[in-house]
């Protein structure tokens, strides 16, 4: 059954080690750098839990992103739940729950990938899945090898234990070593998985594991960045940033005792590798991810559009047309969401496997490229038709409220039709969410959310149907020879 708000925020308050600023955070419920967050994360669940949202989020009982699609009109009934809650952040709430929620349903759909010769952990996976969804609790994930030396294997780093792996094996499991990159969100989840999405070298086989902890595992650290929903002044001068920080963590295993029961794949590089590829799942997130994107990139266009009427120039040409471009990225990012459904694939399941149908592989890898290039796009066209106006704001909403600067303020930072209150409120919100801190991690988190370019855009290659093309190039070329004289003209004339 789906929790409430209130249930989800008091399973946080189990003692996990959180590190920032030098201190040990007691309670990130109650924290300044995160209690804004996990109230936003708490509004979802209670949208799902109670609310007129309810039909459309869950089925059964449970979130719809933990249950298998049989049909092109399951994928549509799962993206309709992912839009709820990606509007209800304005898609800057990047990791969701939804987002392993799927990843989960998409080992749930082919487990047979977890069985090798020497660890089975088709059983782990679906026992994974189904502790999750029967529990629905927020699982969270860190991939990533810290960036150290990336020209060297995992296994050939200057220093054995600065990347991830098993160090020893005792009565009951496995006691890991070591460090991942990037825990995002990973703070206010009730389990982490710790993996490999990379591809690994065959001699990595002591960092070949994947496996998921409770927070409040023993010696298991998160050390997260900065905050900048700490920095944060108020909701009206930081009205994205003080609310939807979702925070970035280092992942640090100090000596782990992980249940074999928790394993998922052990000592083999492959398996390690394909359960993310060869499973449902990387193409899962990528559903979610492009259903926030599309959602994140309707935001960011309606700020555009209100901020050219406070401009009073929203009627000139130039202006409308670069509003028209805003809107076509809007259309590309929802058509990839649409292309990917209608474009599913069957699922083999294998034994014991839910099966099932996925989006279409190629559409989704192709959504990564597309993503990455727009964003940044978008944000500096936006930028461009902000003008001046989002650096010269009051320092603080205390300015409007002050006996002799607000009169100032009323008067000169104003338009025809937007007074002064409203005008500082919306270029505030237009600055957090482009200028901000807060906004240049989000044009780096949108660049390299489905990792860097040169690995996706080779896997594009691979994965993409480049015999057609060839195909239709060479038909061309075959058509004619020297004499310039397309095949049959001669026997036309």
């Amino acid at each position: 059954m789906t929790r409430s708000g209130q249930e989800y925020l008091e399973s946080l308050r189990d003692g996990r080690e959180v590190w920032l600023d030098g201190e040990r955070v007691k309670d990130v419920t109650r924290h300044a750098a995160f209690r804004n967050t996990a109230a936003s994360i708490a509004r979802l669940y209670d949208l799902a839990h109670s609310s007129g949202h309810r039909a459309r989020l869950t089925s059964d009982g449970e979130h719809r992103a933990f249950a298998v699609p049989r049909s092109y009109e399951d994928l549509v009934a799962r993206r309709e739940a992912y839009k709820v809650w990606a509007e209800a952040s304005f898609g800057f709430l990047g990791r969701t729950p939804d987002y392993m929620a799927g990843g989960a349903a998409g080992f749930a759909a082919a487990p047979a990938v977890f069985t090798t010769d020497s660890f089975d952990g088709a059983d782990n996976a679906l026992a994974y899945w189904r502790r999750l969804a029967e529990g629905d609790l927020y699982a969270t994930f860190t991939l990533a090898n810290p960036q150290i030396d990336r020209t060297r294997p995992a296994s050939e780093q200057e220093e054995d234990d600065l990347v991830v792996r098993a160090v020893a094996e005792k009565d009951g499991g496995v006691v890991v070593r070591g460090a991942k990159m990037i825990g995002t969100a990973s703070v206010f989840g009730n389990e982490v998985v710790v993996g490999t999405i990379e591809p690994l070298a065959p001699q990595d086989v002591e960092h070949a594991l994947c496996f998921s902890l409770p927070l409040d595992a023993p010696g298991l650290k998160l050390l997260s960045r900065t905050s900048y929903e700490a920095q944060a002044r108020s909701v009206y001068d930081n009205p994205l940033s003080s609310r939807f920080d979702e925070n970035d963590a280092l992942i640090v295993c100090d000596d782990v005792f992980v249940p074999w029961e928790r394993m998922l794949t052990y000592r083999n590089v492959d398996t390690t590798f394909r359960m993310w590829w060869r499973t449902p799942a990387y193409v899962n997130f990528v559903h979610q991810a492009a259903t926030r994107f599309w959602t994140k990139l309707e935001f960011l266009t309606g700020i555009a559009i209100l901020l050219t009427k406070a401009n009073n120039t929203h009627r000139l040409p130039q202006v409308t047309q670069a509003v028209g471009r805003l809107m076509g990225k809007v259309a590309q990012a929802k058509a990839f969401v649409l292309a990917a459904e209608a474009s599913y694939e069957q699922v083999d399941g294998g034994d014991g496997g839910a099966g099932g149908v996925m989006p279409g592989k190629e559409i989704s890898f192709a959504q990564r490229i597309m993503a990455g290039e727009l964003y940044p796009q978008a944000v500096q066209e936006i930028r461009t038709l902000a003008g001046g106006g989002l650096i010269q704001l009051p320092a603080s909403g205390e300015d409007l409220l002050h006996p002799e600067l607000g009169p100032l303020v009323r008067k000169y930072i104003r338009s025809p039709g937007h007074p002064a209150e409203d005008r500082v409120k919306l270029l505030k919100l237009a600055w957090d969410a482009l200028g901000s801190e807060f906004a240049g991690r989000h044009e780096q988190y949108e660049r390299f959310y489905h990792g860097a370019p040169h690995v996706y855009l080779m896997q594009q290659a691979w994965e993409g149907d480049t015999a057609a093309c060839e195909e239709l190039a060479r038909s061309c070329l075959d058509g004619y020879g020297l004499t310039g004289r397309a095949a049959g003209e001669d026997a036309a004339r």
